[in-house]
């Protein structure tokens, strides 16, 4: 095997990477990209597996990786298709669970080490939970690493059979966390008029509209500000399955509520917000939460997952599924702004806490360094 460096000695091929990626969240996507980027840097060969959208989303190629195109699905011809692009791998790093399954069928009777990286859990019931279970267990009891976004998915990794389970720094990546907008006093009043929060606190919710980011919840919450003065407006950016049941909820009821769809633009969203919103059911690392730190921008989170451990006392945390402990939250921190003031600073020196990219590249490239070099006996 080829050592980890990257300016591989005279005579050996840089170590050659497989990254898979079944389509896979933000996080995970903007993590792989990310990755590669940092990998590459440093002399590694990459290619991602990964649907033609995924690498059409988040550029692979853009950064010097190879892309083969992999279907989510692990019907035999993709598993085919992976097994081909793994050939010529000296480690094969998996990203999420059903990437992760994909990637043991297709090196299946080879000794080719595998990491695999859990970014989040999966949410599903009865049958399906069954057979998640033991899809978590082939996986954990095949790859020589597991990596854990949170320490209750490394705990998780334990339980389930892992033989090596650590705990995955995961930077933000840069783009969206360090760009600053060329004149923020112009923009911030531009961005709120143009979604009618002009003279009104704005709130600010990103992600996807499906059961378990708790916009159910959100909703109630919102009744209980509208006896406010002025009525703060709750803007939701994202798309998903529960749009038109959100959108009857937001008209019948006559809530403060905007639904404007995917945006590609959630750092000026926040950046423009009073507050930013996280009533989900579980989180790994939060892109959302990190970015509205980032961003100073106070955080009202649920206190699940892997959040709690993200934020520390940087934000306003509440318990999953209480709308009067998320409106109460809300409405006390838009009426005490050294509160905010607090939380904007705690936030900054939170974040600065958080491993940095090269930092992620650098615990990634020492466990790649140790499953494939050779060992003294």
């Amino acid at each position: 095997m080829s050592p980890v460096s990257s300016n591989a000695p005279h005579g050996q091929s840089p170590l050659r990477t497989v990254q898979v990626l079944g389509g896979g969240n933000v996080a995970s996507s903007a993590h792989v990209r990310s990755l590669a980027a940092g990998l590459v840097a440093r002399g590694v060969r990459v290619t991602v597996c990964a649907p033609d959208e995924a690498d059409h989303a988040y550029g692979f190629t853009g950064v010097g990786a190879d892309h083969v195109h992999v279907p989510r699905s692990s019907d035999p011809a993709s598993v085919a298709a992976l097994r081909a692009a793994c050939a010529d791998a000296d480690l094969v790093h998996a990203h999420g669970l059903h990437a992760s399954f994909r990637a043991v069928l297709a090196l299946s009777g080879r000794s080719t080490p595998l990491v695999v990286t859990w970014h989040n859990r999966a949410r599903v019931e009865g049958a399906r939970a069954h057979l998640l279970r033991l899809l978590e267990r082939r996986v954990v009891r095949t790859a020589a690493v597991v990596l854990g976004t949170t320490s209750d998915l490394v705990d998780r990794a334990r339980r389930t059979g892992a033989r090596d389970a650590r705990l995955a720094g995961v930077g933000l990546p840069g783009p969206r966390r360090t760009a600053e907008p060329e004149d923020p006093d112009r923009l911030r009043p531009k961005a709120r008029a143009e979604l009618g929060a002009t003279g009104r606190p704005l709130l600010v919710a990103v992600g996807s509209l499906d059961k378990h980011r708790g916009y159910d919840v959100l909703l109630d919450a919102a009744r209980a500000w509208c006896r406010l003065d002025p009525v703060p407006l709750l803007v939701i950016a994202g798309e998903g399955p529960l749009r038109t049941e959100l959108q009857r909820r937001i008209e019948d009821e006559e809530l403060p509520v905007r639904l404007i769809g995917r945006r590609d633009d959630a750092g000026e969203l926040l950046a423009a917000a009073d507050l930013a919103l996280l009533p989900s059911s579980w989180e790994s690392r939060s892109v959302l939460a990190q970015e509205a730190l980032h961003a100073r921008v106070p955080l009202v989170a649920t206190a699940v997952g892997g959040i709690p451990d993200l934020v520390g006392d940087a934000a306003e945390l509440v318990p999953y599924g209480n709308a009067k402990a998320l409106a109460d939250a809300v409405v006390r921190l838009l009426g005490d702004p050294a509160r905010c003031d607090e939380l904007r600073q705690k936030g900054a020196r939170q974040a600065a806490s958080w491993p940095t990219e090269d930092e992620t590249v650098a615990q990634v490239l020492s466990i790649y360094d140790e499953l494939t070099q050779p060992h003294p006996l």
